[in-house]
């Protein structure tokens, strides 16, 4: 059973228009759904209500001054503890973000869920007209994505990131740290001021995929002997790498642990035997992206978790960057 989709009921918290995703949990759609049709598909049709934070000491029961846990209202399960600044964003209104681009017919509904028994929730939508091929058969395109925490860990995120269609990695590389397309706007009573601020501003930030395919594309004009792809996966995942096990101390041994897995998604990744691909720092930058969306860690939704929010998300940025200065 998935340890990070939630599931309520024995129905998955999520769906996706397409083809079904990687859990093979949740509803697949043929056609994307309007905002009403998709709050229900995802399972996000509940509000999340602040509760004062109560404590016992020496059997008295007293308040806690200033802190409160967020309540689900759906099953009165506690989702985190926060401070009295915390305004929730509620489902309904992390869905109404993206209803200007729907009703411009900018953007369809793509994919909706809940993770953690509902601490983390994300909405994502197609972008329309921005898809380019990097090479002949190898597309990416564009999405608008929000994510949001109601457990008090994490603030909210919009903004768009890329996906490349031939490996269907559920990769958010955007959600990131300096330099993120992904704002981050903090859960006061301003929340929904700012989220206006960025819709105003979207327009602008998606003109930043060409310049993103112009990066790509400058990654297939550079060639990669097999000598490259060591010391790229040095740079990479040192000193540190996660693979759902203890973190290794020997940064050698952890590098070559990984050196084979990353030679044969080189050689035989999903996409990188397209013809303009293969042998390419854009096909060793991919071999990195389907590890991370594939192969590390210990289950398919840990890996979720850790590519929008976690390590995994880092060592993609940092892939990129290391692809990038290569060519340099």
């Amino acid at each position: 059973m998935s340890d990070e989709i939630e599931v309520v009921n024995g129905k998955a918290s999520y769906f996706g228009v397409g083809e079904p995703a990687w859990h093979r949990l949740g509803t697949t759609l043929k056609s994307p759904p309007t905002v009403k049709e998709a709050i229900t598909l995802a399972g996000l049709d509940w509000q999340v209500r602040l509760q004062p934070l109560h404590m016992r000491y020496d059997g008295e029961e007293m308040p806690v001054t200033g802190w409160y846990s967020t309540v689900r209202d759906s099953d009165k399960s506690v989702l985190g503890v926060v401070g009295h600044t915390y305004k929730p964003l509620q489902n309904a209104d992390a869905f109404e973000f993206f209803q200007p681009w729907l009703d411009e017919g900018l953007a369809d509904l793509e994919t909706a869920g809940s993770l953690r028994h509902g601490k983390r929730v994300w909405v994502m939508a197609k972008l329309k007209g921005l898809e380019a091929e990097v090479v002949p058969g190898d597309p990416v395109v564009s999405y608008v994505l929000l994510s949001n925490g109601h457990d008090g860990t994490m603030a909210i995120r919009a903004g768009t990131t890329h996906q490349r269609v031939v490996c269907a990695n559920t990769l958010a590389a955007a959600h990131g740290d300096e330099g993120s397309k992904l704002f981050r706007i903090r859960h006061t009573k301003k929340a929904n001021n700012a989220l206006s601020v960025i819709r105003e501003t979207m327009n602008a930030i998606t003109r930043e995929f060409e310049a993103s395919v112009e990066q790509y594309k400058a990654l297939t004009r550079f060639g990669v002997r097999k000598a490259d792809i060591e010391n790229y996966v040095r740079r990479v995942f040192t000193p540190k790498v996660i693979e759902g096990g203890p973190v290794p101390t020997d940064e050698n041994d952890t590098c070559d642990r990984l050196l084979p897995k990353i030679i044969r998604l080189f050689e035989e990744g999903a996409g990188n035997n397209i013809p303009g691909v293969s042998g390419t720092a854009w096909g060793l930058y991919n071999s990195v992206t389907d590890f991370l969306s594939h192969e590390r860690g210990n289950s398919d939704d840990n890996r979720l978790n850790s590519l929008w929010y976690g390590d995994s998300l880092k060592v993609n940025q940092r892939a990129l960057q290391v692809a990038m200065a290569m060519t340099g």
